[in-house]
């Protein structure tokens, strides 16, 4: 009288257990190119961008996110910011975490 409620169940196939194997496999496959495609790579950019910012010195020529270039005229280890020179006698603080790449000497002048 209850079978109009509850469908009658069915036993399970026997190939149908090997699916769960399958499921992990593939969770498995998904860890693994996420691992090696987005976290890694982006571990390693951070990596190479603090040693940079450690790496920051009197007189190096920089170019921060915005694309200002200039040289830097002081650094202070205690500070979070550093006084760059963008032109002859215009001085601005910017903070360590925007500088984007340290240029090779003479690349102002260049320019």
């Amino acid at each position: 009288m209850l079978d109009f409620f509850i469908s009658p169940a069915m036993a399970q196939d026997a190939g149908a257990a090997g699916g769960g194997i399958a499921q992990i496999v593939m969770l498995v496959g998904f860890v693994l190119i996420f691992y090696f495609l987005l976290w890694r790579p982006q571990a390693k950019r951070a990596k190479q961008h603090k040693q940079l910012i450690g790496s920051l010195s009197k007189g190096d020529e920089i170019v921060i996110g915005g694309g200002m270039l200039g040289r830097i005229t002081k650094v202070s280890d205690d500070s979070e910011f550093i006084r760059m020179e963008v032109a002859d006698g215009t001085e601005v603080n910017v903070q360590k975490s925007a500088v984007a790449a340290v240029l090779p000497k003479g690349t102002i002048k260049s320019i």
